[in-house]
């Protein structure tokens, strides 16, 4: 009997405790209802403006990379100690200007030996002639002196090629860099010696997504800048590569720039890029931080008068 009793006392203990539990969670969760339901939403603070139909400029932007229209590496094309170094960093030079001067001592030396060569044979073939006139001399001696002669004649003139490989001249007219040889040195053919840049001839290069190509042409203009809202530089479209990337869907453009190094252009750097498109008529506009992107798509609010009943803004 007593356990029968203990049983249905533990069994009482148990339902009232899963009563409880199960009394406890709906509590809960109409409190929770009820909090949420009171919460008020915090008031946002937002800005506007009033925009309007008006004439749109629309653009291709990009950031490109400012190049001298004739720019290059100048090197020595034979081997040699350097005798003299005829400029200094960011000189401006003419072309035809020797730049730097290789010891060409022995060659000069061999280029006094040509001429006399040449000398010689110049008065062997005089004699010859007039012998072979006189009917003293043999055709074949006249063309001996003769083939003498031009044998002289071309290794005098490659002679004179081997002392002009000694002197590096400036190939156009330019802006001289840091000199990257000392005097004395010796240097083998090809070695750097400093860069030339024409910096009153600027270039800028930049890629356009393949989408765009068909809307721009040459001379097209074109805006440049240092930053995205200064783009106070114009040029114009010079070239468009007719082949894109495969793998980037990207097109190259290259554009003429009036600037100088004196506005911050120089070769190499990054500089801002708009592409002017024709102008369109009556284009509402937004700034572009009211554009919101989502999954869906991009979109923009429009504010409205509330006209609920009762509303007061």
């Amino acid at each position: 009997m007593k356990r029968r009793v203990i049983a249905s006392l533990s069994v009482l203990l148990i339902l009232l405790l899963c009563g409880g539990l199960i009394w406890f969670n709906f509590f809960k969760a109409q409190k929770i209802n009820e909090f949420f339901a009171g919460i008020k939403p915090p008031v946002q603070i937002i800005s506007t403006v009033e925009v309007t139909a008006r004439a749109w400029q629309p653009g291709i932007t990009a950031i490109g990379t400012a190049r001298a229209a004739q720019g290059v590496q100048l090197a020595v094309q034979a081997s040699g100690l350097v005798k003299n170094i005829r400029f200094k960093a960011n000189d401006k030079v003419k072309a035809g200007e020797v730049l730097v001067q290789l010891d060409d001592a022995v060659e000069r030396a061999e280029l006094n030996n040509a001429r006399t060569a040449v000398n010689i044979n110049e008065i062997a073939l005089g004699r010859s002639q007039t012998l072979k006139r006189k009917g003293f001399d043999s055709q074949a001696a006249l063309d001996t002196a003769q083939g003498a002669l031009e044998a002289a004649r071309g290794k005098l003139a490659s002679t004179q090629a081997v002392i002009d490989t000694k002197a590096l001249k400036a190939p156009f007219n330019g802006t001289i860099g840091i000199p990257a040889i000392d005097l004395g040195q010796y240097v083998s053919a090809g070695t750097v010696v400093a860069t030339l840049q024409d910096l009153d001839n600027m270039v800028v290069d930049f890629t356009v997504p393949e989408q765009t190509v068909q809307h721009i042409s040459l001379g097209q203009k074109v805006l440049f800048g240092l930053t995205e809202d200064q783009l106070n530089l114009t040029g114009e479209i010079t070239g468009i590569d007719p082949r894109g990337d495969p793998q980037t869907r990207l097109v190259n453009v290259r554009a003429r720039i009036a600037a100088s190094a004196d506005q911050g252009i120089i070769p190499g750097r990054f500089v801002q890029v708009r592409v002017q498109l024709p102008e369109e008529p009556d284009v509402v506009a937004v700034p572009q931080t009211a554009v919101v992107t989502s999954l869906y798509g991009n979109y923009a609010y429009k504010v409205v008068p509330d006209t609920r009943q009762g509303a007061t803004g």
